[in-house]
């Protein structure tokens, strides 16, 4: 799979998320803060993973569909994926 900019870009802003996260810890932040910027990054990483799945399944969905297969199968691994992410 070809990840374009936009995702790279996403992961870019995540790891910069996780520096600050720890840069806020090694200058004894607040609990409250702390944990505020862990759940900014873990939600920025979630969306990016269902962003990931979501246009994959897409496209090979569009592949499944040219070759006259069923897609059911792409479609279950893709819902096991988003779940497992969790």
């Amino acid at each position: 799979m070809e990840y374009d900019d936009q995702v790279k870009n996403r992961i870019k802003r995540i790891e910069g998320q996780v520096r600050g996260l720890l840069k806020a810890m090694e200058e004894g932040k607040e609990c409250r803060d702390v944990v505020n910027q862990m759940t900014a990054a873990r939600n920025a990483l979630d969306r990016t993973a269902a962003l990931i799945v979501s246009r994959n399944l897409e496209a090979c969905i569009r592949e499944e569909k040219e070759s006259g297969k069923s897609s059911e199968d792409l479609i279950k691994e893709a819902v096991n994926l988003l779940v497992k992410s969790r």
